[in-house]
């Protein structure tokens, strides 16, 4: 899986990402131990970083804008050249595939938990 540079500060979202570990061990101790389990627990602990490294861009962009608006004069070129950034646009784009993806593997995942029982 790619790489994504995270514009923002990394303090919380490392902090998110001990979460996340931890949450999915939780949910881990639920479900049957079997290899799937363990495939679908891994696919859920990446596509929630995944996400969270996708909403840490689109923050920044946002962040970035502020930033253009609060400390600079407002010219045409600077609020354009603000708003000429495609690549939140894919981020968002993603982010929506990955909470798709998401939904689909809680759903499978709470299979699991009723079969573990």
């Amino acid at each position: 899986m790619a790489m994504i540079h995270t514009a923002t500060s990394s303090a919380p979202l490392s902090r998110s990402v001990d979460a996340i570990r931890k949450s999915v061990q939780r949910l881990e101790q639920y479900m049957p131990e079997r290899e799937d389990s363990a495939v679908l627990l891994d696919f859920l602990e990446d596509d929630l970083r995944e996400g969270l490294d996708a909403i840490a861009e689109v923050e920044a962009h946002f962040t970035d804008i502020l930033d253009t608006l609060a400390n600079e004069r407002p010219t045409p070129i600077r609020l354009l050249d603000a708003a000429e950034d495609f690549r939140v646009l894919n981020r968002i784009e993603y982010l929506m595939v990955v909470v798709s993806q998401l939904r689909r593997r809680l759903s499978q995942a709470a299979g699991k938990v009723r079969e573990g029982r």
